[in-house]
């Protein structure tokens, strides 16, 4: 009984010890089984597939830029905001030629001025004069013209080309600024009068010059229109009517955009005419650098003459159609939000 209670306790701790060195071996060996817990690394970017970067620089090729502005030669011109409200200021000059009288013009109907083509409406006295000039803005030109004009404390009226209005608003501003009215003068100075020239084609001439004029001006300019080269085509008279603008011909052409234009054959042309007229609209070109050359000594030699400056302004405003101011907004790519002033934007709050 003894023998077999020993018997089994041998047998037991024989199975134990074999246990136990199976145990310690799978142990020593399961320990390179064991995971290793350590800390994520975070993988790396991926890149773009060779498509999608293609598709990234295709697409950055249609990104519209706004703010540009066609041909525009130099820098891009900066936002147009309405002028601030112009302040009358003494003349500094006691022998000025200055304004003699300002007339007010109702362009209900589409009145017509200048006795070249328009005779109904006779507005002027003898030795009055009303200065006119088309073309501009353009650089150096028409800053020189304006400054001629402020040094004789007078005031002139600007037909102004959409597509140069784009170039350069803000010389167009200027003029604005100092006071002289402004009209338009068709988009890019076709003859409206053209073989190929459509009443459609003629209507969008008309109408997109006075949306880039409005663009460049900040506000709405005045229901102004002069024909490219004087060429009044009936059916845009009719037209211009219903939209309630006033038409200016002239009465004497200082003819400053010929060849052989001189400073000195503008001066003598104005003069001449003036002699026998006694009176009239004078056509120049704030575009013609003769033009600019000659205000100064033309203007002291109206004031020598006895002649008088007659200022034109108009009883409202040019009201354009959205439709064209869309369609330029788009052409020009122009930014879609309104322009602000930038009184109402930033505002000093203390100063020293």
């Amino acid at each position: 009984m003894r023998n077999a209670l020993a018997l089994m306790l041998g047998v037991v701790a024989m199975a134990s010890a074999i246990a136990g060195g199976w145990y310690l071996v799978g142990a020593l060996r399961g320990e390179a089984a064991i995971p290793q817990f350590v800390a994520a690394r975070q993988a790396p970017p991926l890149t773009d597939p060779p498509a999608k970067l293609a598709a990234k620089d295709s697409a950055k090729d249609d990104v519209e830029v706004t703010g540009a502005i066609g041909p525009k030669p130099g820098a891009a011109p900066a936002p147009a905001l309405a002028p601030a409200p112009v302040a009358e200021k003494a003349c500094a000059n006691p022998d000025a030629l200055g304004v003699s009288r300002v007339v007010e013009i109702d362009t209900s109907g589409g009145p017509g001025f200048g006795f070249e083509h328009f005779k109904q409406f006779d507005f002027l006295s003898d030795k009055e004069v009303v200065l006119t000039f088309d073309d501009g803005p353009w650089p150096g030109n028409t800053p020189a013209v304006l400054k001629a004009l402020d040094d004789e404390c007078t005031k002139g009226l600007f037909f102004s080309i959409g597509k140069h209005a784009t170039y350069h608003p803000e010389i167009l501003r200027q003029v604005l600024a100092a006071g002289h009215t402004v009209g338009g003068h068709t988009w890019s100075h076709v003859n409206l009068n053209g073989k190929k020239m459509t009443e459609q084609m003629d209507k969008d001439e008309i109408e997109k010059g006075f949306s880039a004029v409005k663009w460049a001006l900040g506000t709405d300019p005045a229901p102004f229109f002069r024909f490219p080269e004087l060429q009044h085509n009936p059916a845009m008279v009719t037209y211009l009517g219903n939209r309630n603008v006033a038409m200016f011909s002239c009465d004497l052409d200082s003819q400053d955009y010929k060849h052989d234009a001189t400073p000195e054959k503008i001066i003598n042309n104005v003069m001449s005419k003036l002699a026998k007229l006694g009176k009239g609209i004078i056509l120049m070109h704030d575009f013609q650098k003769h033009t600019a050359e000659a205000l100064p000594t033309l203007l002291k030699q109206l004031k020598a003459g006895g002649y008088k400056v007659v200022q034109v302004k108009a009883k409202s405003t040019f009201q354009t159609l959205p439709e064209y101011d869309e369609a330029f907004a788009k052409e020009m790519k122009l930014p879609t939000t309104a322009a602000k002033p930038i009184s109402s934007v930033v505002q000093t709050v203390s100063s020293r």
